[in-house]
């Protein structure tokens, strides 16, 4: 596996959805490629540093990456304060997060280097938006779902900003999914990551869920008790072997 220590990272503005200007973070590898491309789905406490940090990891490992900031119709500020917003609100609409989230896959299949492979990444909220993503639109070949909650939903959460639950865009997915969960999570429980794979199943789409025990949600945040050293590890090295597969590192 080659590592690239030498990477360009900078600010884009990008035209997100309803032509609204919004800001997203990128990495690149040092050398001309050809690199696959990653496209990050930031989760509900926002454009945050975390996903700064996972940005440039991916380019450290041979990806070009971008992550918009889906929050920015929030105004500035601290992630912390601008999350909290948008919680308070009820969080983005997904057609939004669609529109934006394409306008970022645009710009990476733009990228002069890109091998013309791009995935969808995202955990949370984020992982709920990757599969809704790759679920509406045909323009990502693989999609890394991160313990996404609210995939499965009871017909009393859905509403205006989220009408449909992802499980039932399921015979739309038009890539291939990984999903990395913790056997101690609540949302998703077991049993929703079990209701998901079931969809998945029956309608013949290629899939990998992991799991792991001792683990709930947030297994990759090194900044929160959450943090879980072995099952993170093991994870990354799935995520990392899927996109290989499927992106042509």
């Amino acid at each position: 596996m080659s590592f690239y220590r030498g990477m360009t990272c900078s600010n884009v503005t990008l035209k997100g959805d309803g032509g609204t200007p919004i800001t997203a973070y990128t990495a690149r590898p040092e050398g001309n490629g050809p690199f696959p491309g990653v496209v990050l789905i930031h989760h509900l406490p926002g454009w945050s540093e975390l996903y700064i940090e996972m940005t440039r990891k991916f380019a450290h490992n041979g990806y070009i990456a971008i992550c918009a900031n889906l929050y920015e119709r929030a105004g500035p500020g601290h992630p912390d304060d601008v999350a909290a917003k948008v919680r308070a609100d009820g969080g983005i609409p997904d057609s939004q997060m669609v529109g934006d989230t394409a306008a970022a896959v645009a710009w990476m299949r733009a990228q002069p280097g890109l091998n013309g492979k791009v995935g969808v990444f995202g955990s949370c909220s984020g992982g709920r938006h990757a599969v809704i993503y790759a679920s509406q639109m045909k323009d990502v070949d693989a999609c890394v779902d991160l313990w996404g909650g609210r995939v499965v939903m009871g017909k009393e959460e859905l509403n205006a900003k989220t009408p449909v639950a992802p499980i039932d865009m399921t015979k739309d997915l038009s890539c291939p999914l990984l999903g990395i969960f913790g056997n101690e999570d609540r949302a998703p429980s077991p049993e929703q990551v079990n209701e998901h794979e079931a969809a998945l199943k029956a309608h013949g789409k290629a899939y990998e869920f992991h799991r792991y025990d001792g683990a709930g949600h947030g297994i990759f945040y090194t900044h929160r008790p959450l943090y879980r050293v072995e099952q993170a590890m093991d994870g990354w090295s799935k995520v990392f072997a899927f996109f290989g597969k499927h992106l042509g590192k």
